[in-house]
């Protein structure tokens, strides 16, 4: 069982590569604001994220994940499942 502070922590070690910006990476960053991150690179880090932990994540839920915290709490649902 995988908890959410361990999906938080690996989710903030796939997003640093990604961090042109060199924002910090807290709960509340988001990716369209704070980091800047254009559709391809969100579309990597997606892929990132379904290979780390073997999931799927539909892409009607993509426009409701704007920030870190939200992206770890969906992930942490999907992986529970």
């Amino acid at each position: 069982m995988t908890d959410r502070a361990q999906v938080y922590a690996r989710i903030i070690e796939l997003i640093e590569p990604l961090n042109v910006k060199k924002a910090p990476l807290m709960e509340s960053t988001t990716f369209a604001g704070d980091l800047e991150m254009d559709s391809l690179t969100v579309m990597d880090l997606v892929a990132s994220m379904e290979d780390e932990w073997d999931i799927v994540m539909p892409l009607n839920m993509l426009p409701d994940l704007e920030t870190i915290g939200q992206v770890a709490d969906a992930v942490t649902k999907l992986v529970s499942k």
